[in-house]
């Protein structure tokens, strides 16, 4: 059944998908002009619900939807509102419209908690290169170091608080209180499991650990035509086995993904012998040790190939993200709101970061997927079926009747804080 609620959702985030730094297609980095103007439009969406919008020191949008009693604890909902380059309409802002239009569908109802919308300002890491630091800012570890980084303009991120009109000492204020209950975040899947399994909503069981590294093969460059084939030193050669191993290891540990998406050549010419080849790996997994284990086996095969062809090869990590299980109690519910809103329910590990695995680190934190056709995201061709958005609107509304009607998660869970 498609509802006019649901439409509503995704005619608000091809709105907030119009708000960019780019004429012709979505780019919103972390407080770019832009931002102020998300903000805007979802206080104006908020104003009507008796929520007024506040946006902390990190530029993170909160504003809270009160509970029927005072001093009660919060329940948190939300996502990031910055792109990647040339985005979609989707990702992160769904799970932000989808917070607020959970509030509207309450019709004034009050829950024995509060519910607090999060539209965090920076989750992709595309201006500073770090990823995550709005949420950052709610656990506390929005720290000195990570202020000081600077983006291709040179423009600190302290710098970055101050020009939106933020005031920096004040980040410390934007860390959870204790009472906050745990957190959920709707997100398209951005791949294509939901789709062949023909199915809208999954609740996510895991989010993947990370690995990003970068290696090195340095030969020695020479004349294309000159020097025989045995006699070479070619780093090409030697990075170009190491991807075919790269993908076979992949395929041969169950879970694991391994990309090498970035490649770079010197001396870059057509008729010489590379004397280097620069190389990015991604590894994930939902397992830490199975992880770390096939990056180990990599660095070996790599170590290996140099060697054998009369190459060095050095490497360093970049990026060493552990995995997050996500809050068991809070998946069984969902699956539980799945199952009410008529959908089969199905458990999946996100091999994207989200935001919930920052929050993870302070509060019960759970995530509800939603199909993303032709498993397409982080492009304009992003979509998403309405059908599917009315199944999360009515799996949400379930979730929240349940919590409500459970003391032991809005009264023992605060005392777990």
């Amino acid at each position: 059944m498609i509802t006019k609620r649901a439409e509503q959702v995704i005619a608000r985030c091809l709105r907030l998908a119009s708000f960019s730094e780019d004429a012709d297609s979505t780019r919103r980095t972390f407080l770019s002009p832009p931002t102020h103007d998300c903000h805007c439009e979802i206080a104006r969406w908020a104003g009507p619900l008796g929520i007024k919008v506040r946006i902390d020191a990190a530029g993170n949008l909160r504003g809270v939807y009160p509970a029927a009693q005072p001093n009660a604890p919060t329940f948190l909902i939300g996502s990031h509102l910055d792109t990647v380059p040339n985005a979609g309409a989707y990702d992160g802002i769904l799970g932000v419209v989808l917070a607020v239009t959970l509030l509207e569908e309450l019709k004034g109802r009050r829950l024995p908690f509060a519910i607090e919308i999060l539209g965090f300002s920076e989750e992709e890491g595309v201006r500073f290169g770090t990823p995550f630091i709005g949420s950052r800012a709610l656990v506390g570890r929005l720290d000195q170091q990570l202020l000081n980084i600077r983006d291709a303009r040179g423009v600190s991120v302290l710098k970055a608080i101050k020009d939106f009109g933020l005031s920096p000492e004040e980040i410390p204020q934007a860390e959870l209180e204790n009472d906050a209950l745990g957190y959920l975040e709707f997100h398209i899947e951005q791949g294509p499991v939901l789709e062949s399994l023909d199915q809208p909503l999954a609740a996510v069981e895991a989010i993947a650990g990370q690995s990003r590294m970068e290696f090195t093969f340095s030969g020695r460059s020479n004349h294309a035509g000159t020097t025989p084939m045995h006699l070479r030193r070619d780093a090409v050669a030697a990075a170009a086995e190491w991807i075919g191993t790269v993908e076979r290891v992949a395929h041969e540990i169950s879970g694991l993904v391994a990309t090498v998406g970035k490649i770079g050549v010197k001396p870059g010419a057509a008729n010489v012998i590379a004397a280097e080849a620069q190389l990015t790996l991604d590894v994930r997994h939902s397992s830490d040790d199975i992880r770390t284990r096939a990056v180990a086996d990599l660095i070996d095969h790599a170590q290996g190939i140099a060697q054998r062809r009369g190459l060095s090869v050095r490497h360093d990590t970049m990026l060493s993200q552990h995995a997050v299980a996500l809050d068991p109690f809070l998946k069984g519910e969902i699956e539980k709101a799945i199952l009410k809103a008529g959908c089969k329910p199905h458990r999946m590990v996100s091999g994207a970061g989200h935001d919930a695995m920052i929050l993870a680190e302070r509060v019960p934190s759970a995530m509800i997927f939603l199909r993303t056709p032709g498993g397409i995201s982080h492009d304009p061709a992003e979509t998403v079926l309405v059908e599917d958005v009315e199944k999360a609107i009515q799996c949400g509304l379930h979730l929240l009747d349940r919590l409500a009607t459970l003391p032991e998660f809005h009264k023992k869970r605060a005392a777990k804080g």
